[in-house]
């Protein structure tokens, strides 16, 4: 196999430079900072198989969180992946109504869920104050995990190492080198890098890459806070907890691990909310509202990332007519799809056939705006709602 260049050191340019060096290929990683310095480490990282749209994605997401227990026990060390059950629940009756409706569906798929009355959460999650729940019912996810993204990267990554990956941290690439109308390596300042691929993964990056060679990539950088508490044993959260305001999952060191979509839709320009609290503050009064225990924590780790996100929310995959040689792999919700998606793209490169599984994929596809994950639809629902409410503001004023 030729030599190939990896743009990237987060979840996916982790699993293809891993599956490739498995493969036998000559890798070369360039990082601009450091092992998941980027949006891998500022994810929630959670198993969101179930947030999935149309059933062909979803089956798609169910297989690669399926292997990522394989993939733990392949490298060895340490799993990043802890199994978990996922509880939601709505607030209003219309949004009660929806989420009955998309567990139906999801178990007409084959999907594991539930539905359970809230006084289950007692035995689900001890440490939530019942009162925070109004919903008549909630929905239980059985089969679902969390990951720890940061282990991910450095267990592939080393493993890469041990397979012969040469890998390069501090180094960001300011040009793509061409030759005859072909990707042949990159530049990062005065050093020249060739190969026989160029392969971009580099996040909420991509289309700067790609824009070097004149491709466009269709997506988006949306901005998300994560945060992360310092240590709380009597929290004993041991489920992941989707709500309306908040989710919440358990993070290493008896910590808790927050995101909000309605903090998120603030950013990065936020309309004063008129408490007088950062997004930081808001989002952590969420968690103190569902969990009483984490009163006496304090946010200790709490970053905002950037997230890639296409269009119409289903990942970029492969190469463009106009520059090849130039290989693509953008998506949401990277952490979940990493393994499956480093496998098959090692396999496109390394054989030289297309995989029928990347076809709805591919970069070239013209991105119909009606096709979009429920993740995405959550994410888009609270900006449009935000983006409403501004606009009625500024009608009134």
């Amino acid at each position: 196999m030729s030599r190939v260049i990896v743009l990237g050191a987060g979840v996916i340019g982790a699993s293809v430079a891993y599956h490739l060096a498995l493969a036998g290929a000559d890798v070369t990683v360039i990082e601009a900072g450091g092992p998941a310095a980027g949006t891998s480490s500022a994810t929630f990282a959670m198993d969101v198989t179930h947030l999935k749209t149309p059933v062909s994605y979803y089956e798609f997401n169910r297989r690669s969180a399926a292997l990522h227990t394989e993939l733990a026990a392949e490298v060895g060390g340490a799993s990043w992946r802890h199994a978990a059950p996922t509880v939601q629940w709505a607030n209003t009756a219309a949004e009660q109504r929806s989420l009955r409706e998309r567990a139906t569906r999801l178990r007409s798929w084959g999907h594991p869920c539930r539905f359970a009355d809230p006084a289950e959460l007692r035995e689900l999650a001890p440490a939530v104050d019942p009162s925070a729940c109004p919903a008549e019912e909630i929905v239980v996810h059985e089969a679902t995990a969390w990951y720890d993204a940061p282990l991910f990267v450095r267990s592939l990554l080393d493993r890469a190492a041990l397979l012969g990956a040469d890998i390069h941290y501090g180094l960001r690439a300011t040009a793509l080198t061409l030759d005859g109308g072909r990707v042949r390596g990159v530049r990062t300042g005065s050093r020249r890098w060739e190969a026989g691929w160029v392969v971009n993964c580099a996040g909420p990056d991509a289309d700067r890459i790609a824009g070097f060679a004149g491709v466009r990539l269709p997506m988006e950088r949306v901005p998300g806070l994560v945060g992360e508490t310092t240590p709380v044993p009597e929290a004993r959260l041991e489920a992941i907890l989707t709500t309306p305001e908040v989710d919440l999952r358990p993070a290493p060191g008896d910590r808790v691990c927050s995101i909000s979509w309605p903090i998120d839709a603030l950013l990065p320009h936020e309309p004063a909310p008129g408490d007088g609290l950062t997004p930081q503050e808001r989002l952590h009064r969420q968690g103190q509202r569902l969990i009483p225990a984490l009163r006496s924590a304090r946010l200790a780790g709490a970053r905002i990332g950037v997230r890639p996100v296409p269009t119409d929310g289903l990942p970029l995959v492969g190469t463009s007519p106009a520059a090849p040689g130039l290989y693509s792999v953008v998506t949401h919700s990277g952490v979940n799809l990493a393994p499956l998606l480093g496998r098959l793209v090692a396999g496109e490169i390394g054989e030289g056939r297309p995989s029928a599984e990347l076809a709805p994929y591919r970069v070239t596809r013209d991105p119909a705006a009606t096709v979009q994950d429920e993740s995405l639809h959550r994410m888009s629902g609270e900006r449009a709602a935000l983006q409403t409410d501004a606009g009625a503001g500024a009608a009134q004023a």
